[in-house]
Parts: structure tokens; sequence; C-alpha cells
């Protein structure tokens, strides 16, 4: 039996290779001077390795965190998940869903929050499989990269690293 990880996941996603056409807005990784998107919150690559250390890869270069790290992946408290990159809110409490697979899920992000983007970078598989095409997620105000939606367990979810965001716990 193969490792489940998140690449296996994506690859096992059959939905997501259909959803190809929802266009580019934003690339994957989100290379400075290549996207064409005007985003509200803009820094250097100095400014962005400055404010998120060691999770810069994640956020600004589209890479994924080791499952089961993220402190978020345990939160069950109301309130908000932020873009850890400009502070918008991404995601509420009471659309997250609580799956035993090391990262987190949601049923849907906050209006107008995020765009999507097809990731099609090799790396994404394991090994070759028929899917190459899936849909990353990234915060619609300064490009961050959040994680991808998928199929999982018959839902179509996002996928969202911890490392991505902040959690805001309101009043209960």
């Amino acid at each position: 039996m193969r490792k489940m990880n998140r690449r296996s996941m994506l690859q096992s996603t059959a939905l997501v290779a259909g959803f190809g056409a929802l266009g580019t807005t934003a690339q994957a990784a989100v290379p400075a001077g290549r996207d064409p998107f005007d985003y509200e919150v803009t820094r250097t690559e100095a400014e962005w390795r400055t404010l998120l250390g060691d999770d810069y890869g994640v956020l600004r270069e589209g890479k994924t965190e080791p499952q089961k790290t993220s402190p978020l992946w345990h939160e069950d408290r109301r309130g908000a998940y932020h873009c850890r990159g400009c502070d918008l809110h991404q995601y509420s409490s009471h659309t997250k869903v609580i799956l035993a697979k090391g990262w987190l899920f949601f049923t849907a992000s906050e209006p107008n929050a995020q765009l999507m983007s097809q990731d099609t970078r090799a790396e994404m598989m394991d090994d070759p499989g028929p899917f190459d095409i899936f849909i990353e997620v990234h915060c619609r105000r300064c490009a961050s990269h959040m994680g991808h939606i998928l199929l999982v367990e018959g839902k179509l979810l996002h996928c969202i690293n911890g490392t991505s965001l902040d959690f805001v716990e309101t009043a209960a």
C-alpha cells in the first residue's frame, strides 16, 4: 500500500482534472514580474522572506508543509482563518472539516478572498499518473499560496496548508 500524502491525494483526485478550464488568474508559484494580476499587497522577495521566515517556500513558492505539522490542524475553536501574508479573512471555522489526513480542510472560502490557478508543476506527482492539472488556491490580495481544491472522501474540499494561515478566535 502506498503511503498517503498530499501529492498522492492530488493524483487520485479525478474531479480536479475536469476543473482545468476554470482559468489561470494567478501563477502557481507567482514569480516576480510574471503574474499579470495586480495584487493589493506586494512586497520584495527580501520583505517576504523576513515576514515568513522558514515558511517562505510554502506561501511564495507553492510548496507543501509536512503532513500533521501545523498547530492549526487540531484547532477546534470558533474563529476565522486569515492569510498569513496579508491578514485577509480566508476561511471561517464553521466551514472547517476535520479529517485525519494531516492538513486543514474547508468546504468553502470567504467570498472574494481567493483566486484559483492551474498548477501543472511536475513535482506535484510522486509518480506519473493520468492527471497533470490541479487547482491551486491563492490569496486574492497578496497571491500567497494556500493549497489546492480536491476531491477527498467524495467531497470537493479546499486542502490548505496551516502554514499559510493565522487563526483569530471569535467570542462565543
